[in-house]
């Protein structure tokens, strides 16, 4: 809190007078507002490890995957939104850490694939589930990434349901300018094999990104850093090319430790990536999707559920096997 308070002073130090108190959406750079990011007490393998202490996985899996800092995931099952982002912001601040938030209610979440599909049940109601989650947040510095998924999504949408996707995030983004000016919002652009740079560059501006900080990049995916990279700097080419502007971009590092071998549900032989940390070829490397959470019923998560907790796969995780 004490550094956010003394970025805050210099900042307004340093504009003109006349300039001091006009209104600027996400001019704070919320990096510089904490002293790193935020690990989340309360995540899926740290209340295991807790919960099973004698447990041989229990050691190797508190060391090196619940302790380093991820995303919290936040949707229909969390309750009253605006409560649960201003708790999740609040103990980020009160630590002086920068938390890392995922939005995933948009309606017809998921509407090809299925394997996640939910969201929320209009439109109207994903404008009000995400204008309360950013108003949460408020003047917090934090971390958004919004809607995993959703612009790889279209192979089976009319253009009406896609004109109407691109309407809920461009909103979405318009909300967090307007209520949380501390956040820095990343719009998801898949993966490196979902879409060609152009399709995804122009999927990513007709939705909108110009209002974001930046996009995001293998989310709950396996595809290396490099790869990621590769791909990030291609879409920057095509927005460059066809609209003049680029942005930064991150990476989902979490399981690309291995790099994929095709398969994205829940494929064995994978490993954990970098650790969360500012830089590595994007702007930062997260881990978004907790090691060790199902992707749903398949692979070596056969019987589980999506977002359960497995920790045989997390602890095979940790070595690659």
């Amino acid at each position: 809190m004490r550094r956010r308070i003394r970025a805050l002073m210099a900042a307004f130090a340093a504009l003109p007078l006349a300039l001091a108190f006009a209104p600027s959406a996400h001019a704070a750079d919320p990096t510089t507002m904490t002293s790193g990011f935020y690990a989340d007490p309360d995540s899926s393998p740290k209340r295991w490890a807790a919960a099973n202490p004698g447990d041989g996985r229990a050691a190797a899996i508190d060391a090196s995957i619940a302790n380093t800092p991820m995303a919290r995931w936040f949707g229909s099952w969390s309750g009253t939104i605006g409560t649960a982002t201003g708790a999740y912001a609040g103990a980020a601040d009160q630590r002086d850490k920068l938390p890392v938030l995922v939005a995933y209610n948009i309606y017809n979440r998921d509407y090809c694939g299925g394997h996640s599909a939910g969201g929320a049940a209009s439109p109207s109601a994903y404008a009000s589930w995400i204008a309360q989650f950013a108003g949460g947040i408020a003047n917090r510095p934090a971390v958004v990434l919004l809607e995993p998924d959703s612009l790889g999504d279209y192979g089976c949408m009319t253009q009406g349901q896609i004109d109407e996707r691109e309407s809920m995030l461009s909103g979405a983004l318009a909300e967090f300018s307007r209520q949380a000016p501390n956040t820095w919002v990343y719009l998801d652009a898949g993966n490196p094999v979902w879409a060609s740079p152009a399709t995804m560059a122009q999927r990513l501006h007709e939705a909108g990104l110009r209002q974001a900080h930046g996009f995001s990049l293998n989310i709950s995916n396996y595809f290396t850093t490099a790869e990621n990279t590769a791909y990030g700097n291609a879409v920057n080419s095509e927005l460059n090319a066809r609209y003049g502007y680029t942005k930064p971009f991150v990476v989902d590092t979490s399981r690309n430790g291995n790099g994929s071998n095709g398969q994205w549900c829940n494929p064995s032989g994978r490993r954990i990536g970098t650790p969360t940390r500012l830089g590595g070829g994007a702007e930062m490397l997260l881990w978004v999707k907790t090691p060790g959470e199902s992707d749903g019923n398949c692979g070596v998560g056969a019987g589980s559920t999506a977002g359960q907790f497995l920790p045989e796969v997390a602890y095979k995780m940790i070595y690659g096997y």
